[in-house]
């Protein structure tokens, strides 16, 4: 009778402890995506290597004002131009930002990831790699390290750099 008192009192503090830790966080981002800027030099040059190579698509494009620019914060009052592109057109996908100032990009003097800190690489998750290594040829990219490289027994792995040198990581079944 002890055992059962004391197993009866142990399933109550249970459900009413338990609800307490599977409470899903609060709902507060309007998206599940992130948007993600990228300053290049060549903005025309970017979107042809993102677009043509990788397979994104530009969904739409805006410019931002100097005076708006020096308000928000995001230059000292130099306008500029926006091309957002996305994996896939859809409302909650990721949008890649690329914006241009004309400066001459310091990343390709990177050889590997580990020289610096700040974002380093992106690493765009595919359906297929059976495309990936065709379009990286047609366009005379160059893949990093030995890649195409097989992760396990299904998934394959490129790495290659932007216009810029920021590394790409395509990861996908072969």
């Amino acid at each position: 009778m002890k055992n059962l008192l004391i197993s009866i009192i142990i399933l109550v503090a249970m459900l009413i402890v338990l609800p307490s830790w599977s409470v899903p966080p609060p709902d507060e981002f309007a998206r599940s995506g992130i948007a993600v800027g990228v300053v290049v030099e060549d903005l025309q040059k970017s979107v042809d290597f993102y677009t043509m190579v990788i397979g994104m698509v530009q969904v739409r494009e805006f410019s931002v004002d100097a005076e708006k620019a020096r308000k928000m914060g995001l230059s000292d009052g130099q306008s500029f131009d926006i091309k957002v592109l996305k994996l896939i057109n859809s409302e909650d996908a990721s949008e890649w930002k690329l914006m241009s100032f004309s400066k001459k990009s310091d990343a390709s003097k990177q050889s590997y990831i580990h020289e610096k800190n700040g974002f380093r690489y992106v690493t765009i998750f595919v359906k297929s790699m059976k495309p990936v290594p065709e379009r990286i040829q047609k366009y005379g990219i160059k893949t990093m390290g030995e890649t195409p490289l097989m992760l396990d027994a299904n998934r394959q792995f490129v790495s290659v750099r932007d216009p810029d040198g920021n590394f790409v990581e395509l990861i996908g079944p072969k």
